[in-house]
């Protein structure tokens, strides 16, 4: 009899064969088997993304919460934790007892979700009230919620300064089966996904919103350069100048001279002026009649 199908670093199967007939017709039904599972689960990502993109959620991560509850067996509520800046956060939830349960573990600093993230693997406690890797919060969460069983998997995020983790949590025991398991594997990567495209997208907004600032800074300088022959640095003065006097950001200031040309410092409201000066005018003595000689 033929062996399981090898999986080499690309993923694929490659049925390997005992030399004989019957060993190549088991090797090509068990690699015909693993091709359909593959195909499977690829449909069944793909139909998970259409169904994330149809959730009325504010965010894909807030969408996947409410996936989750829907189409993972056993699960009741769903959330996504983050840790970053040494600061952990409950990025998305499917409710507020979810998000309730995830602070419960922050509180007590352990739990799936935490060792989840930290350690890499899936965390699927069948009775987290008896559970001995997690007593202090297992008694906890479920003295005051009633969440008996839990499924936590670590979010593969491409990144050095963040991990996180998506849990699924149930009031009843052993609530989550295979199918289960695999299924929330699933939407744990389109978690991550969804976690790195948000975190890109800020950097990608903050990098443009520097750009732009940047450039009408850069604008302004020219304009006021050449309109009165001013230095690099004096022309930044005068609109860092006319910011502190308008209460307005220096990249406030400079598009309105990008837009008008103009530099408008606000005037003072007790100008100082020079004063007349009083030329002496010719004394009385002066236009006394002269005296006939």
């Amino acid at each position: 009899m033929g062996t399981p199908p090898s999986i080499p670093s690309d993923g694929s199967a490659v049925p390997e064969s005992d030399g004989d007939a019957d060993g190549n017709a088991t090797a090509a039904a068990t690699g015909t088997a693993w091709s359909e599972r593959l195909r499977s689960i690829a449909a069944t990502f793909e139909r998970l993304g259409h169904e994330l993109a149809g959730a009325q959620a504010a965010t894909v991560m807030e969408a996947v919460t409410q996936v989750a509850v829907q189409r993972v067996g056993g699960t009741r509520w769903a959330s996504i934790t983050l840790y970053q800046n040494k600061l952990l956060t409950t990025a998305a939830a499917s409710d507020d007892r979810a998000r309730r349960a995830d602070a419960i573990q922050y509180e007590v600093g352990s739990g799936p979700c935490l060792d989840a993230a930290v350690d890499d693997t899936v965390y699927a406690p069948s009775d987290l009230p008896a559970d001995t890797r997690w007593p202090e919060y297992g008694k906890l969460v479920f003295d005051e919620l009633g969440v008996a069983s839990m499924l936590s998997y670590r979010l593969a995020l491409d990144t050095d300064n963040m991990i996180g983790s998506l849990n699924l949590y149930s009031d009843q025991p052993s609530a989550f089966d295979e199918e289960a398991l695999a299924l929330g594997m699933l939407l744990a990567t389109h978690g991550a996904l969804a976690v790195i495209a948000a975190s890109n997208r800020e950097r990608a907004d903050q990098l443009q919103r520097a750009l732009e600032t940047s450039r009408d800074i850069g604008v302004a300088i020219g304009i006021l350069m050449h309109q009165h022959k001013l230095s690099r640095s004096q022309a930044f003065d005068l609109l860092r100048i006319a910011s502190q006097n308008s209460n307005r950001k220096v990249h406030e200031i400079a598009v309105d001279v990008a837009d008008t040309g103009i530099l408008t410092l606000p005037r003072r409201t007790d100008p100082v002026r020079p004063k007349a000066v009083q030329r002496p005018g010719p004394r009385a003595a002066d236009h006394r009649p002269l005296d006939s000689a």
